[in-house]
């Protein structure tokens, strides 16, 4: 009977994506690393994973391991039992990695339950897989029967996809009488055959050659590739292009316009006809000749082809082919150098000026400045001038730095100020100059004596004035001058020492601080003669040098408060010049706190009213004292004058301010004392110690005998995160059973940060407290406050007011997909699909997640760590009932609001053999589809079952 004809069996292959998120944390930065040679067969032994991360038999299946590739490409799978790993498909090094080497294949490791990652590297090793291949099957040549022997006549290079010794390593060229090969290195290491003659030519004879260029590898064996070398023997071509120079040099200027002629190469052929032909070309040049130049392959011409840029490159060197007609070839070189134009402008840069010179002082420096220029050449050469006829010199100190002098002593009565130009011309053409403009002030010295402006002087006047007054004219000038002293980043620096020295502040003027010859280990008169002097922008005038003896000592006293305020410690910075050879040294000069403040109240008097019915023990708030000293100079301490009633606490806000409470230790009488005057005393920590005082005036009130009482010590609120600007946040009551104004209460925040004083505001009558700016959970979730009820007897009382800031519920809940796996296979109950985790900024209910999937779906959703979870299989599935799955994963947080986020995955189910075709009754044509009766194959076996029995392949072939 004529069976029924069977379908073609359609395979489709699954690609399986990991998607791995920086989410899920990786071992210690431990890397794994395997080497294996590229186009081993499938299932090729690797390693031994359990092993290499220390795990034992067992724990990579108990854990879930999993292999991760970057892409969609799987190299590697994981035999979870034994924990070896092997390659899932052959690798082709030069598919996955070119001509890189060494090839890397970076992978994953994923340890579920708990998700753990391992950082992998597969290191593939090039085998000799590709042999060399060239470009072209045939390669002409057309050689003269004249061509002599030893004519090299370059061929095309082989190419060969494999790397290192594997890549081409010689050149053959199949036996004959007429030629031989040689093989060369090209600068970039690769090798080139060039066909050598050894024996000349006879067209008569033999009018063509067929020969087989082979191309060898470096492998073991070698492989080859072939190339056909066709040989066309021309009739009497017995000369060969000769250019007319071996080298050719040539300058162009970088401004050279594009398709600017550059040069022009000239080979002649004494030949004939197409003999004497010649075609010009550039032979195995750059790309950057390629880029910058073109060649016109019948003139010859060199032209630019792109705009030079002599600071980019300077010269490209180029060798130019010409070829006969009769396949005969020459080359020569051409060395192209690019010139410089003057197209930049000398540049100076300062590096001391002083702008304010003695008139007495020749051979001063005024300036040291350094001068360069970009180009090259007389382009690049300087020259450096000022205006004639001015008291000032030039020096050329260094190369291209100079030095402004004075050439003799100035006379500030004749000229008081220099405009000086200083003029930096190069040598270029056209010569391009640069002019810097510096002012330099003449100061007085007292070098001349008082002089009146006349002889003699007469005044007239009314007689009436002539006995009431005598005339006088008297009129003398002088002017202070002030130095002033710049110095610039520009000087280079002695060293990388500093000077440090320390004075106490307050010390008086004169004081020696340092010997500055001894400690830069000069003698005095070489720091005389090195012209030394103090630099500062701001500090030399706290300080004075002798250059003679080199005392240091103080110009002036130094207040530290003034020079630092709070900043400790009080630095100084200052330079040490040596202008001759000049050398700038850093120094510091360290300014210590002496306790010269006295603590000090901003109110002199501190009035309290205090009923006479307070109960000892009441404390009352004073005002804290300031103090300019800094460190054990500052404020330590309080006291209170002796006395009967009272005591002093003294208590640390903990951001180093210190305050007083003045403390009842016996009940007042309004009767017996109706007011007491006590001083408060603020101490500081100096030795001795400084104080200040301020007055404690205490009224005592009449039957005051109640103290505000909040209603509760107590207040917890919780406020929404938001809540609008002006919001009531609590309302803080206390309660005083007196009378009038002993009734009457106000409050007040008792120390508060400046966070709650930007947040809040409290109402002094009511204690409404009041939202003063937004509220930010995320930034602030607690506020806690100190919240005073001050009576009008002065009594106080203080409760504390907790505001919790609450979450809302305006975010909504986030999946982060850590992997996903699809297709999966029919026939694998609890296969993990997929593991992400569930993240929700909120707080609280509104943080609180459910996670779910559709019911009437074969999947379930399990939770492993905290807020991860993972999608796994329920039971086998079955392809030929569905083979996709569209699951969306809903996370709904449990605030009010409920918010969610939906997040769908396609699961494509694989086939697997698990289905048997069997023909129905003799006679008919019906099928019957059974459970195959054989065991599962193992995964590198099913593929070669299938090829070896067809009729186990899965019905989804029909």
């Amino acid at each position: 009977m004529m069976g029924m004809p069977v379908p073609k069996a359609t395979q489709k292959r699954q690609v399986t994506t990991i998607i791995i998120l920086l989410l899920l944390w990786d071992v210690g930065g431990v890397i794994i690393k395997y080497s294996v040679l590229e186009e081993r067969d499938s299932g090729s032994f690797v390693a031994n994973l359990a092993k290499d991360v220390g795990l034992g038999l067992g724990e990579l299946a108990a854990r879930g391991a999993r292999i991760l590739s970057k892409g969609n490409k799987q190299y590697l799978e994981l035999e979870q039992k034994s924990g070896n790993v092997f390659l899932k498909d052959k690798l082709d090094r030069e598919e996955l990695c070119g001509d890189t080497d060494p090839c890397i294949v970076h992978f994953q490791v994923l340890l579920k339950n708990p998700v753990q990652f391992i950082q992998g590297e597969l290191q593939l090793q090039d085998i000799n897989d590709h042999a060399p291949e060239f470009l072209e099957n045939e390669i002409v040549l057309k050689i003269s029967e004249s061509s002599q022997p030893g004519t090299a006549f370059p061929l095309k290079i082989a190419q060969d996809l494999d790397v290192g010794s594997n890549t081409v390593q010689n050149y053959t060229i199949s036996t004959n009488f007429h030629f031989h090969l040689f093989t060369r290195n090209h600068s970039d290491s690769r090798k080139y055959p060039e066909l050598v003659l050894d024996k000349e030519l006879d067209r008569e004879e033999q009018p063509e050659l067929r020969l087989t260029l082979t191309a060898l590898d470096g492998g073991s064996p070698p492989k080859t590739g072939t190339s056909q070398v066709l040989i066309l023997v021309l009739d009497i071509n017995d000369n060969a292009p000769e250019f007319a120079r071996q080298l050719y040099e040539v300058q162009v200027p970088e401004n050279s316009l594009i398709g600017s002629l550059v040069i022009t190469v000239s080979a002649r052929d004494l030949d004939a006809g197409t003999y004497g032909e010649l075609s010009y070309s550039f032979f195995q040049s750059s790309n950057q000749v390629i880029q910058a130049f073109e060649l016109n392959t019948v003139t010859g011409d060199i032209r630019l082809k792109k705009q030079l840029d002599f600071e980019e490159i300077r010269s490209y060197h180029m060798e130019i082919e010409a070829s006969d007609g009769g396949g005969l070839s020459g080359k020569c070189t051409v060395a192209i150098e690019v010139t410089d134009v003057n197209d930049n402008v000398p540049e100076l840069t300062v590096s001391l000026l002083i702008s304010d010179i003695p008139e007495n002082t020749p051979d001063t420096v005024v300036a040291i400045f350094g001068i360069s220029d970009p180009d090259a050449g007389d382009n690049g050469k300087m020259m450096c001038s000022i205006q004639e006829h001015l008291p000032f010199l030039l020096k050329l100190t260094v190369e291209n730095f100079y030095t402004l002098v004075t050439e003799g002593p100035l006379d500030r009565e004749s000229k008081a100020q220099y405009n000086i130009t200083i003029t930096v011309t190069d040598m270029g053409t056209p010569r391009l100059k640069t002019q810097h403009n510096i002012t330099v002030l003449v100061s007085d010295v007292n070098d001349n004596a008082p002089a009146f402006t006349q002889a003699s002087y007469t005044l007239r006047v009314p007689r009436i004035l002539e006995t009431l007054m005598e005339a006088r004219v008297v009129r003398a000038v002088q002017k202070r001058q002030v130095l002033f002293l710049c110095v610039f980043l520009g000087v280079s620096w002695a060293g990388a020492e500093q000077l440090r020295y320390f004075v106490e502040e307050e010390t008086e003027r004169g004081t020696f601080l340092a010997n500055l010859a001894n400690d830069l280990g000069l003698g005095v008169g070489e720091l005389s003669a090195r012209g030394p002097r103090i630099v500062s922008d701001q500090n030399m005038r706290f300080l004075l040098l002798d250059p003679l003896t080199g005392h240091l000592r103080l110009n002036e006293k130094l207040d530290r408060e003034e020079l630092c305020g709070p900043t400790e410690p009080c630095v100084l910075p200052f330079q040490l010049l040596l202008e001759k050879p000049l050398q700038i040294f850093r120094a510091e000069l360290w300014v210590r706190d002496i306790n010269d403040h006295s603590p000090v109240f901003l109110d002199r008097e501190i009035t309290l009213k205090i009923l006479e019915s307070t109960t000892t023990g009441a404390a009352f708030l004073l005002e804290s004292a300031q103090d300019s000293d800094v460190g054990t100079n500052n404020l330590r301490n309080y006291t209170i004058s002796p006395n009967a009633y009272f005591h002093i606490t003294v208590h640390d806000s903990g951001e180093g301010i210190i305050y007083p409470e003045l403390v009842l230790d016996r009940v007042l009488d309004r009767e017996e004392v109706p007011e007491l005057t006590l001083t408060l005393t603020a101490l500081d920590g100096g030795s001795p110690a400084r104080s200040g005082t301020a007055l404690v005036r205490i009224l005592v009130l009449d039957i005051n005998d109640n103290i505000p009482e909040f209603v509760q010590s107590l207040y917890k609120v919780q406020v929404p995160e938001n809540s609008p600007v002006g919001s009531l946040v609590v309302t803080v009551s206390a309660r005083d059973l007196d009378t009038g104004s002993n009734g009457e209460i106000v409050y007040a925040f008792f120390y508060a940060t400046e966070r709650i004083l930007k947040t809040f505001r409290i109402n002094p009558t009511s204690g409404n407290l009041h939202l003063k700016a937004a509220l930010n959970y995320e930034e602030m979730q607690t506020y806690t406050l100190t919240i005073q009820a001050k009576d009008g007897g002065g009594l106080s009382g203080k409760c504390t007011v907790m505001v919790q800031v609450t979450d809302i519920n305006d975010n909504p809940p986030e999946l982060l997909m850590s992997s996903f796996t699809s297709p999966i296979k029919e026939n694998s109950p609890e296969t993990v699909v997929a593991v992400f985790r569930i993240r929700d900024r909120d707080s609280g209910n509104n943080a609180k997640t459910v996670c779910s999937i559709p019911d009437d779906l074969p999947f379930v959703l399990k939770p492993s760590v905290e807020n991860y979870y993972t999608l796994v299989t329920k039971s086998p599935l079955d392809r030929e009932k569905r083979v996709e799955y569209n699951i969306t994963i809903t996370v709904t947080d449990l605030g009010t609001p409920r918010l969610k986020t939906e997040h769908n995955i396609t699961v494509l189910v694989s086939d697997v053999n698990d289905n048997v075709c069997l023909t129905g009754d003799s006679g008919t044509s019906e099928f019957k589809f059974l459970k195959p009766i054989i065991p599962n194959l193992a995964s590198q076996s099913i593929g070669r079952e299938v090829e070896e029995y067809p009729s186990y392949r899965n019905d989804s072939s029909f």
